[in-house]
């Protein structure tokens, strides 16, 4: 009941028309920015990050932030549907099938599910968010610093072992991350780690252009040197037909999926598995073993879209659960959202709910109203949101890469910052074109200097006794489960590899 009238009060501060119009600004710019082919969530804030931290109003930005979170989900999925270009690996599941409905043309009916399918899904998390924030948030208190560090740990193995296709490759890109993490002037000893004599570089490598460098430069260097593999134009609306562009036949198709893929995407955004990747391909395969129409998979399913779409909306839910009572982002557009919080000296985290309540619930009660607006402008105005994709792709990119560098240049007014943005958008777009995963870089990067810090507290209160991380039962279960992590990709390898031999023998 405390939890409804906080939200109530939430409702409150959101529905002001300052705080309107930056939910409004940010799921606009958001749906704008997503709609560029190849560009997902995390390169949007990114490349938004420099300018709305600009603002002197932490609510305000916030809010901003979640709208341009959702709006780029939606602008990313019509990307998907329309042009078969997923901006991240979670819109992946949705372009297998969407594309598919669109060629025949359906593309309508599958913009139309998938964005009542995420505006389900949204409301029914932000719901279960409001009434989980604060019962986590007490747990959150009793947790120790050795807990805190293996909690790090797990989230950043985690992550590491399931994006991507090799677990080398993303321990190596893990590791890049916590090498930028470390930058700077050793808090405890003072002294100076790999500064390479520059001076500016003794406060560390700012978040913002790192951030800046791995997704926005990065991102848009890999897209623009393999312009010649994306589609040209986009597929072509039909007219439109039946309730919100559904049929009877679509509806009662599609609303099963929706509530299934929520029940997937909650669970998982809040666990350290990486977002939305997990629970999206899973709703997929699980719509396609279900189906009563499963021939239809992949020549253009409608439940190959419900589901996976709702699963993604709902695992941003879920992502905010730790995020804001642990102060631990489970994926890279968290990591982007925590680099936000710490700029206007925020800490997410057990004491975030006491000391700002109101931010706190100003934020969840946006996101009610940012999933309302989205429903409202989107659909109506698709035939305005394609012409974005008639826009000419060089005149594009270099637009971004200028946009990026403006935004670097105004957040620190030092040129080695954008020299420093443009070597790590260089590592960025040669990781991409080896496929090597950016989650666990900036993971690394955020959630080094925290476990660094927690690992030594620890060590400090236990006397230097490194007993302290395997006698508190919390901690040790937290390690164990980390270890876990990185064993249980292998296992189905191992296990295949012993029955051969065993069928050999016999």
């Amino acid at each position: 009941m405390n939890a409804f009238a906080n939200l109530i009060d939430g409702f409150g501060a959101v529905l002001t028309p300052q705080n309107l119009l930056y939910a409004a600004i940010g799921v606009t710019v958001g749906t704008l920015v997503g709609m560029l082919p190849g560009i997902g969530p995390a390169l949007t804030i990114a490349l938004l990050l420099p300018v709305a931290l600009e603002l002197d109003d932490p609510t305000g930005t916030l809010i901003m932030f979640a709208g341009i979170y959702y709006g780029a989900m939606y602008g990313g999925s019509t990307t998907s549907i329309l042009l078969n270009t997923p901006g991240e690996s979670a819109s992946v599941a949705t372009s297998i099938e969407g594309y598919q409905m669109a060629k025949r043309g359906r593309a309508r009916a599958a913009l139309a599910t998938a964005a009542i399918g995420s505006f389900v899904a949204a409301i029914i998390t932000t719901i279960l968010l409001t009434f989980v924030t604060e019962p986590m948030a007490r747990l959150a208190v009793t947790f120790r610093a050795s807990d805190y560090f293996a909690l790090a740990l797990l989230a950043m193995v985690t992550v590491t072992a399931v994006v991507g296709a090799s677990i080398v490759r993303g321990l190596m890109s893990l590791t890049f991350g916590l090498f930028l993490g470390i930058v700077g002037i050793d808090a405890l000893t003072g002294q100076a780690r790999f500064t390479f004599g520059v001076a500016s570089m003794l406060d560390g490598i700012d978040v913002v252009v790192v951030i800046v460098g791995l997704f926005a430069v990065g991102e848009t260097l890999f897209i623009a040197s393999r312009l010649r593999e994306l589609p040209e134009k986009a597929v072509p609306l039909e007219p439109a037909t039946g309730f919100a562009w559904l049929s009877r036949a679509d509806w009662s198709r599609s609303w099963r999926p929706w509530l299934r893929g929520t029940a997937l995407g909650f669970p998982f955004g809040a666990l350290p598995s990486g977002g939305a990747e997990l629970p999206t391909f899973l709703s997929y395969m699980y719509e396609k073993r279900r189906s009563r129409n499963r021939e239809e998979f992949g020549r253009g399913a409608i439940e190959g879209v419900a589901g996976p779409e709702a699963a993604n909306n709902a695992s941003f839910s879920g992502v905010l659960v730790p995020l804001l009572t642990l102060g631990i982002p489970t994926s890279a557009t968290a990591a982007v959202m925590l680099a936000a919080f710490s700029y206007f000296n925020l800490s997410p985290g057990p004491q975030l709910l006491q000391n700002q309540g109101p931010l706190v619930w100003a934020l969840i009660a946006s996101l009610f109203v940012g999933n309302v607006l989205l429903l409202a402008l989107n659909l109506p105005l698709i035939q305005l949101w394609v012409k974005v994709l008639q826009i000419p792709r060089p005149l594009l990119y270099s637009g971004i890469l200028v946009f990026a560098t403006l935004g670097v240049y105004a957040v620190s007014g030092n040129i080695v910052d954008v020299l420093l943005a443009y070597a790590i958008g260089l590592i960025a777009m040669l990781m991409r074109h080896l496929d090597f995963p950016i989650a666990p870089a900036i993971l690394g990067l955020i959630l080094g200097p925290l476990m660094e810090t927690q690992f030594r507290r620890a060590l400090l209160l236990a006397d230097g006794d490194l007993s302290i991380f395997v006698r508190r039962p919390l901690t040790l279960i937290l390690l164990l489960l980390a270890v876990a992590a990185l064993a249980l990709p292998h296992l189905p390898k191992l296990f295949r590899g012993q029955r051969a031999v065993v069928t050999g023998e016999d």
